[in-house]
């Protein structure tokens, strides 16, 4: 018998990355209840969360989008580059394309709503464990529509990381702080800046955010 006296299937482990403290405590309450996981730990930003995502090897990481100090989309990204065994599972409030589409991109299992019900949840993590797409209904709508429908002209001429910095230009961000949240360097923010000026036809950050939104390429 196992050590412990545990039989069946082994467990599923999870690493939580979520900014709000409220947040954690509920998921991991929710879990320590629920038979056949165990949360491994939790982080309060990307940065965070993608060394304890290494340190820890979890099978599955419950990853928040929007978090200061490094967002999700930048955190997964870093994951699929570190090679990272985890399946990501996003669990947020946002279900817009600005978020859906880049952490889907970024490397996504999954994109599930933090008001799925209980039971849903604890099948999408087994689902992601095993390396199964999990979208919830509002999510696969829009992914859905979005691919039947044509992009505005200049959307496509833009990377996802170009959209990803200017995203984040237009709240404000500085390049500073851009390059932590992406984990790249300054200098790297500056020539995605360049690009996106060139490919918008604009001369400054202002300029380039208008257009963006002019376009739909934001909002």
């Amino acid at each position: 018998m196992p050590e412990g006296g545990v039989t069946g299937p082994e467990r599923i482990t999870l690493l939580i990355i979520d900014d709000h403290p409220v947040v954690r405590d509920g998921l991991r309450g929710m879990f320590a209840e629920a038979p056949g996981f165990e949360v491994l730990g939790e982080a309060a930003d990307g940065g965070q969360g993608v060394e304890l995502a290494e340190q820890l090897d979890p099978d599955v990481v419950l990853m928040d989008l929007r978090m200061p100090g490094g967002g999700g989309v930048a955190a997964i990204a870093e994951l699929v580059r570190r090679g990272a065994r985890a399946r990501v599972l996003v669990l947020t409030t946002y279900d817009t394309d600005s978020d859906t589409l880049p952490a889907i991109e970024a490397g996504a299992t999954g994109y599930l709503l933090k008001d799925a019900p209980r039971d849903e949840l604890f099948t999408a993590v087994r689902a992601a464990a095993a390396g199964r797409t999990v979208l919830s209904p509002a999510v696969a709508s829009r992914l859905v529509s979005r691919v039947r429908t044509p992009r505005p002209a200049g959307h496509d001429a833009l990377s996802t990381r170009e959209r990803e910095v200017l995203l984040l230009v237009s709240k404000g961000t500085s390049n500073r702080d851009i390059a932590r949240e992406l984990f790249i360097s300054e200098a790297t923010v500056k020539t995605h800046l360049t690009h996106i000026y060139g490919k918008l036809d604009v001369k400054d950050r202002a300029a380039a955010v208008a257009v963006a939104y002019d376009r739909k390429i934001l909002g």
